[in-house]
């Protein structure tokens, strides 16, 4: 089986490979000869999962396509199309960011300009959370990965995996990406950002989301 994920997240995109069994490749949006951005305007994860699925599934039917000879065999190829929207839901805030985690750093906080580089990005989601809880007792949270994956045969899953947790008060690790340096899984005392990558995705929220959908993929496993 061959399954595009709509990312061209490169953390994302290794994660998701690492965790695939084998039998299911998966190709990226660049794989495909897909450029265009998509709009998540959904309110939730569940709803912003399933446009961005929707969007590539609908692109890769359109007809009228121009394509290299590479792109066109990956494409003729594909069974269906993924994609996941994760949100970090904090305890003492209510469950934001929730659907907003990408880009927390830009609301009400007076910067209205976006920041190009993700790792500046991700910094400045980190430094926010900090912000945030400066001054609460509860650092409980979660991270909750919703995924949809369109099949062409006309068949729509939705999945999701949480893992619990809770916010460090500063950061710890290089690895990861995103808030993972703040992150720490319940049952451990390392965040995402300190474990193994081989730890971190047999716990993680996606790797707990993906593993549902494989075993819907593959009931017999």
């Amino acid at each position: 089986m061959t399954l595009v994920f709509a990312s061209n997240n490169a953390h994302k995109l290794a994660e998701v490979r690492n965790i695939m069994p084998a039998g299911i490749d998966v190709l990226s949006l660049h794989d495909i000869g897909f450029e265009q951005e998509i709009e998540e305007n959904g309110t939730t994860l569940e709803e912003n999962s399933k446009i961005k699925a929707e969007t590539v599934c609908q692109w890769l039917k359109s007809s009228n396509r121009q394509s290299s000879n590479r792109q066109s065999s990956n494409r003729q190829s594909i069974d269906g199309v993924f994609a996941d929207d994760t949100g970090l839901e904090i305890d003492a805030l209510g469950g934001k960011p929730g659907v907003y985690t990408a880009r927390w750093y830009r609301l009400n906080d007076g910067m209205s300009a976006a920041l190009n580089d993700e790792m500046m990005i991700f910094a400045a989601n980190r430094k926010k959370a900090l912000t945030e809880l400066a001054d609460k007792e509860d650092r409980g949270a979660q991270f909750r990965t919703v995924i949809t994956l369109i099949l062409f045969e006309n068949t729509d899953i939705q999945v999701s995996g949480i893992v619990r947790g809770r916010i460090a008060e500063e950061e710890y690790g290089q690895g990861g990406f995103g808030y993972d340096p703040l992150f720490i899984p319940e049952g451990y005392d390392k965040t995402f950002g300190e474990l193994p990558a081989e730890i971190k995705n047999n716990i993680s929220h996606r790797a707990r989301a993906l593993a549902e959908l494989v075993k819907l993929l593959n009931p017999s496993e």
